[in-house]
């Protein structure tokens, strides 16, 4: 391995997207891809008087960000990449996707989806060691879907961590991707598609998943960073309608993954979260009927709807309404994935937030770590610490008094906690009444005063739960 000359691994090309990573996470086609022809009617799919039509459960869960153990020791370079990094529980990466197999085997879910960013920096070792995982829950009874998201591939900046220093580890390819997760989608899946690691596949009676992948990973070697921005590719959009006509024969319903967010899902203008060509991308879901997303990658949890619920525009009102739903990031607090249910009787599906079970694997296993015994109190407290920390970073040139400063990070710090958890409608009010809110109300410009007011609106509606009817083909 080779010695990394960087504090962290970023490049200065990306700092924008890289800063604004940071605040919300801790403050806040391709070639070679083989397509396969869409089967036969009689052969892809069974009759619905041959299926099961009772409800299914299913959970989806993002931004795993899993590191591979063997690849840190705990040193000095480990802990400074952590406490200056985006809020990542990376000490404890291992033993969240434990408990999240803990969490499988106690509920049972017929699938999983993990819809991109499965590790922390693309490490081979830490795909490798992340598909073994899944292969046992799979050994369960439980199917698992993922694609990749833009952390995963190709990445330069994969690293491992020795002491006081950051070593260059190796990383993957698409094709390398494929092999390792083929039992997890891609070997199952009724179509492929020849510009993406995108496929097509059936997950229950009369259900459908469009996992599409949305990532941009062919420059990252070249540029030195991993590609934050995301896109569907025009090949991938015609790929997708035949993919529609296949399940519009079967009268079945689809519901979207991918990686990047087809809607905004905070009012700052920012780029890199939203797909580029969300526009075109919603179109081609309306004129489809496909009303559902689940996406992740801005890590905090958050569900729109375009139209929005007071649409004031009839013609827009009349849209067929598509809601987006980012499930925030398993790697950073509260630890939580989306439970899900398909009714194929009504199409209904719903939606609601569950924390992984970390205390429950660790006292099932015999574990007497007291952070993993507690573990809901201390990883709240170490985000709601870490942003208080960051806060006060940035307020550090600033005239406010000391204690002024202090009481405007409490207000980022409760802020924060309650935010990413897409519960900030149940404390806005409390939050609104501390003294530090008011100031940073006053403070004209700049980043953090806009990004406490974009955290602190448009909470009229519930981001943690959702009931749709899914349209049928």
């Amino acid at each position: 391995m080779k010695l990394l000359s960087l504090k962290y691994p970023f490049s200065l090309k990306n700092t924008t997207t890289w800063t604004l990573s940071i605040l919300l996470a801790a403050s806040l086609g391709l070639s070679g891809c083989k397509d396969t022809k869409l089967p036969p009617t009689s052969t892809a799919v069974p009759s619905s008087s041959e299926q099961n039509t009772e409800p299914v459960s299913f959970w989806v869960a993002t931004d795993t960000h899993y590191l591979d153990k063997a690849l840190e020791d705990g040193g000095t370079a480990f802990q400074s990449y952590v406490s200056g990094g985006d809020g990542k529980m990376l000490p404890y990466s291992d033993e969240l996707a434990e408990a999240l197999l803990y969490d499988v085997q106690q509920q049972k879910p017929k699938f999983l989806i993990l819809s991109g960013d499965l590790t922390n920096n693309g490490e081979a070792s830490s795909h490798k060691e992340l598909a073994e995982k899944l292969k046992r829950i799979e050994n369960m009874g439980t199917s698992v879907y993922v694609i990749p998201g833009n952390h995963d591939l190709f990445n330069p900046w994969a690293r491992s961590f020795e002491g006081d220093k950051q070593l260059v580890a190796e990383h993957i390819t698409d094709k390398d991707f494929t092999g390792m997760y083929g039992d997890f989608g891609y070997n199952e899946a009724i179509s492929r598609d020849k510009n993406s690691l995108s496929y097509f596949v059936k997950a229950a009676p009369e259900l459908y998943l469009l996992m599409i992948d949305s990532s941009q990973y062919n420059n990252n070697e070249k540029y030195g960073f991993p590609q934050t921005d995301g896109r569907i590719l025009p090949g991938t959009f015609s790929w997708m309608d035949d993919c529609v006509k296949l399940a519009a024969e079967q009268h079945a319903s689809i519901i979207t993954v991918m990686h990047h967010n087809l809607l905004s899902h905070t009012s700052m203008s920012v780029s890199g979260f939203k797909l580029n060509n969300s526009q075109e991308a919603m179109k081609m879901l309306r004129r489809s009927g496909l009303n559902l997303v689940l996406s992740g990658h801005i890590h905090m949890q958050n569900i729109r709807r375009d139209p929005p619920v007071n649409e004031e525009n009839k013609a827009a009102s009349q849209a067929l309404p598509v809601y987006d739903i980012a499930t925030s990031a398993m790697a950073v607090n509260p630890h939580q994935y989306g439970a899900m249910t398909f009714d194929p009787s009504s199409r209904a599906v719903t939606y609601h937030t569950a924390a992984v079970d970390v205390e429950g694997w660790a006292a099932a296993s015999g574990i007497n770590d007291p952070h993993l015994l507690n573990f809901k109190t201390y990883a709240e407290e170490t985000f709601a610490g870490s942003s208080y920390n960051k806060a006060m970073n940035k307020l550090k040139e600033t005239s406010f008094t000391e204690a002024e400063k202090q009481s405007m990070a409490q207000v980022m710090a409760k802020l924060n906690v309650n935010y990413f958890a897409g519960t900030a409608a149940s404390s806005i009010d409390e939050i609104k009444a501390m003294p530090g809110y008011k100031l940073w109300e006053g403070m004209e410009g700049g980043f953090m005063s806009g990004y406490i007011r974009s955290m602190a609106e448009n909470q009229e509606q519930s981001h943690t739960s959702l009931k749709i009817v899914l349209t049928k083909q």
